[in-house]
């Protein structure tokens, strides 16, 4: 599917919901001059949807055979320069810092030379294959400060970043998984794709200079969207400096398109790193990386999920999912009691005392809320919630047992709705 060719006058694009506004709004995120543009603090709100998302991505690789690692943010300029990074890529890096001696440190642009030497670190039979190493990772782009914006374009990057390691004649089916993986996280997220890009090499010094690796690159990832049935568009001048690359692009309400997960076929690194494992033949053999991304950037994909539902997150993903609302006084006890038993069954629970204002003024500030549990004498005295939904339904009143199990449940498994009856 194409990009929706559209025009938004200032008037209607300054209507249209800005996560940048959202974010400081509703207390996710915020930046400080001190600390220097493009660099982000997560606020306690903010912390708990990233760590929500990155808890679901985790589990979704935990199930598709991934095992995850932790790597160093630095590297040295060697490093990069056996990865080529530093050839192709060293406007978008910072400049290295020197250490003392000869030692120079850079902060590294991408972690798939890190996960190289991990996996160089030992040796590999073909057996191990693929061998799919994952991460949540931070790195680091060089971006001019007229680019920069909120959360989607920092200098500062914690991807959602895996690298799959496998023989040649795996390649295929491990980059038509991580593009199934990908589809199905979007689903889950709400995330609607405007295009698939098959993101290709154009002219110049750019690129890494082998023919032969490009074309046997872009034949793999030609028959991979062939085979899925998306509909996708062949661009010139897109891809990584090693290798073609799937592109999954999202836009914003103003039609604004950025890239937020990739699949990537890299037969150079391997190469570079003189990576092998050994055949059912006792011989040596290159393997290939397939770099694969589900949710790109946690930075881009909060953005996006900001603004798609404007603060009201799906409830596996809201900072406070249920709120409980005692009366008045009288009933803050049994209040105080069920937020524990919230807690106890890991919901994210708090309350709202009364005198924080009127019960209609606090279910009025609580409007993004998914649960609110309104509690009286009569649910205090019977053990009771009256749940009100944030859509505005009011299921009839249920034992307190019933109704955390019931919305843990759903919450679970993540699911867009909130009540099942």
């Amino acid at each position: 599917m194409c990009v929706r060719a559209i025009r938004l006058t200032a008037r209607e694009e300054s209507t249209m919901p800005d996560h940048r506004k959202l974010g400081r709004e509703l207390d996710l995120f915020d930046t400080d001059p001190l600390i220097g543009a493009g660099l982000p603090y997560w606020l306690p709100a903010g912390a708990v949807v990233r760590h929500a998302l990155e808890e679901y991505v985790r589990g979704v690789e935990i199930r598709a055979g991934y095992r995850h690692v932790y790597s160093p943010v630095l590297g040295k300029r060697e490093l990069y320069e056996i990865s080529g990074h530093w050839a192709h890529y060293r406007d978008d890096m910072f400049p290295p810092m020197d250490l003392g001696g000869d030692e120079r440190a850079v902060l590294r642009p991408s972690l798939c030379p890190h996960h190289a030497l991990m996996y160089r670190s030992r040796p590999h039979s073909y057996r191990e294959l693929p061998l799919r190493m994952a991460e949540s990772g931070a790195m680091y782009r060089s971006e001019l400060s007229g680019v920069l914006g909120g959360l989607s374009r920092v200098r500062a990057i914690h991807l959602n970043d895996a690298h799959v390691f496998c023989t040649p004649d795996q390649v295929a089916d491990e980059a038509h998984a991580a593009l199934r993986l990908i589809r199905d996280a979007y689903a889950v997220l709400g995330i609607e794709p405007v295009r698939y890009r098959l993101s290709l090499r154009g002219s110049g010094g750019k690129y890494v200079a082998d023919d032969a690796m490009w074309r046997r690159a872009e034949a793999v990832l030609t028959d991979v969207l062939d085979a899925s049935g998306l509909a996708y568009e062949a661009v010139e001048g897109e891809a990584a400096f090693y290798g073609p690359k799937i592109d999954v692009q999202i836009a914003d309400g103003a039609g604004r398109e950025s890239t937020l997960s990739t699949v990537q076929v890299d037969f150079h690194q391997p190469e570079r790193f003189d990576l092998h494992y050994i055949g059912a033949d006792g011989a040596k053999h290159r393997p290939v990386m397939v770099h694969r991304s589900v949710i790109g950037s946690v930075e881009r994909v909060v953005a996006h999920l900001i603004e798609l539902y404007e603060g009201a997150f799906p409830a596996w993903l809201a900072p406070v999912q249920m709120l409980v609302l005692p009366i008045s006084a009288a009933e803050a006890p049994y209040a105080a009691a069920l937020v524990e038993r919230g807690l106890d069954q890991g919901l994210r629970v708090e309350i709202a005392h009364p005198e924080q204002g009127t019960l209609g003024a606090r279910i009025r500030a609580a409007r993004l809320v998914p649960y609110l549990a309104v509690v009286g004498a009569r649910e205090a005295t019977a053990d009771l919630v009256a749940l009100r939904l944030r859509d505005g339904r009011r299921p009839d009143p249920l034992p307190a047992a019933h109704a955390l199990a019931r919305i843990t449940a759903i919450i679970g498994a993540r699911k867009p709705g909130l009540w099942v009856d």
